[in-house]
């Protein structure tokens, strides 16, 4: 038995030792060769196939685990074991998790406060009040509210950007316009958020104070708005909804079947009220969220007809109008806008995230990327060339790795001492991670976000 304990304990120590000995820097080609394989599969799954060669894109987690297994096979041939690859992996994936339990709370958001009337209501005074012609604006504006006072865009665009799309395909306004409304202000406001996470990250990888950050990002992000509110302002008389505000009748339909299906209370306002004060609070996401989808569905017994079994139907695989017998035949419009949200709304979301922090953290295994990003930069000699590289540097990590936290600490890293050197604010460096790093997110097709967002 002794002997088995001396034995045991000299191999814990050898296993200490060796993790205490100092990782052997990775040499450029071959930090090179997983990022080749990625914007290869990218090209060719999703550029290629579909458009040049006639056939089906390949499906985000296809392009992930192709990339990852390529690069976990390639990295056993660099002689590296499993074992601590597959560690590398588990820390990634274990630092993801907060974002994951996000989507899913969001999910339930989306689903709790359909079934207790919140959003209902929110859509039918929003039909009452909103003129058409400005629907565009209203969209802009009203995110960009929400998202400075909760700090995330998700949140905003999955709550009140889901009753502004809602109440624009009941005027038959361009659905597409408005989503690129409801983004566009839900990330203004996420970047003006000192509530927001990825505003603090940027903040804190380029050492600098959160405030200072702020106003930073004021210089590039309050011009960019303003032109946006004009061109939305203007948008809304060049493509006007349908129903113009002279012709309210072809929304009545739609009125009167939420009302036939909801009935509509004050108290009804307290699910959203939870996320507010708990954003204000700096009380954490998840426990906030969910005890804003408790809340919603007690309400929902109180004040509506549904059943608990319908209630709990709903927070499992989203609410179904077939639920409302009591309504008749609902509108197809209706039926389209509310039939959605629940724990499995955003999965695949959640799948192809999960499978993009597989490759992540295969990658970082040799530290792939920031080995990469620093070699890119010794040709980079002035100030707005070291700008230039940031943002640019910024943009493709984020597009590359769907990871706006690990693009901040990658590019940070990668990029204060040359800030430094060249005499810029670091509080330049930390707006560039934002202006084309998390700005960036909702228009590359294969990030979390812009699943998030078509999925929302």
């Amino acid at each position: 038995m002794r002997r088995n304990v001396v034995e045991h304990v000299n191999e814990l120590d050898s296993i200490r030792k060796k993790d205490q000995e100092p990782t052997k820097e990775t040499p450029f080609w071959q930090a090179l060769l997983p990022v080749l394989v990625l914007i290869f599969l990218v090209v060719y799954g999703l550029v290629l196939r579909p458009i040049f060669l006639d056939s089906p894109a390949l499906p985000l987690e296809i392009v992930f685990i192709l990339a990852a297994a390529i690069t976990v096979g390639y990295l056993r041939i660099l002689g590296h074991r499993w074992l601590d690859i597959q560690k590398t992996i588990v820390n990634k994936l274990s630092k993801a998790m907060p974002a994951f339990l996000i989507l899913f709370s969001i999910g339930l958001i989306i689903a709790s406060w359909i079934v207790c009337g919140t959003i209902p209501m929110m859509v039918y005074w929003g039909l009452k009040i909103i003129d058409p012609n400005y629907l565009y604006l209203v969209a802009f504006v009203a995110p960009i509210v929400f998202s400075t006072l909760t700090g995330t865009s998700w949140g905003s665009v999955g709550t009140i950007g889901v009753v502004l799309i809602g109440i624009a395909t009941a005027l038959e306004a361009n659905l597409g316009i408005t989503a690129g409304a409801v983004i566009g202000g839900a990330y203004f406001g996420d970047k003006m958020s000192p509530l927001s996470d990825t505003t603090n990250l940027a903040a804190l990888a380029a050492d600098v104070d959160l405030f200072d950050h702020i106003q930073s990002m004021m210089f590039t992000t309050v011009p960019s708005t303003i032109m946006a509110a004009g061109i939305y302002s203007v948008l809304g008389f060049i493509y006007p909804p349908a129903v113009g505000s002279g012709d309210l009748s072809a929304t009545q339909p739609y009125l009167d079947g939420l009302s036939q299906i909801f009935n509509f209370h004050i108290l009804l306002l307290l699910p959203p009220l939870i996320v507010l004060v708990g954003s204000f609070k700096k009380m954490p996401t998840v426990p906030v969220l969910i005890s804003s989808v408790i809340v919603a569905c007690v309400l929902s017994l109180l004040f509506q007809k549904f059943t608990v079994t319908d209630v709990f139907q709903s927070v499992y695989k989203g609410f179904d109008c077939t639920m409302a017998v009591w309504a008749g035949d609902v509108p197809e419009k209706i039926r389209d806008l509310l039939n959605r949200g629940g724990l499995y709304a955003l999965n695949d979301a959640i799948i192809t995230a999960f499978m993009v922090f597989i490759f992540i953290g295969a990658m970082d295994h040799i530290q792939a990327m920031p080995t990469v990003v620093g070699r890119l930069l010794k040709s980079v000699q002035t100030a707005r060339g070291t700008i230039l590289a940031s943002l640019f540097a910024t943009a493709t990590t984020n597009a590359m790795t769907s990871n706006q936290y690990a693009t901040s600490f990658i590019i940070g890293d990668a990029f204060k001492a040359k800030y430094d050197s060249q005499r810029i604010p670091r509080k330049v460096l930390s707006r560039s991670l934002e202006d084309t790093g998390t700005m960036i997110e909702s228009i590359i097709p294969w990030t979390t976000t812009a699943l998030f967002m078509v999925g929302t």
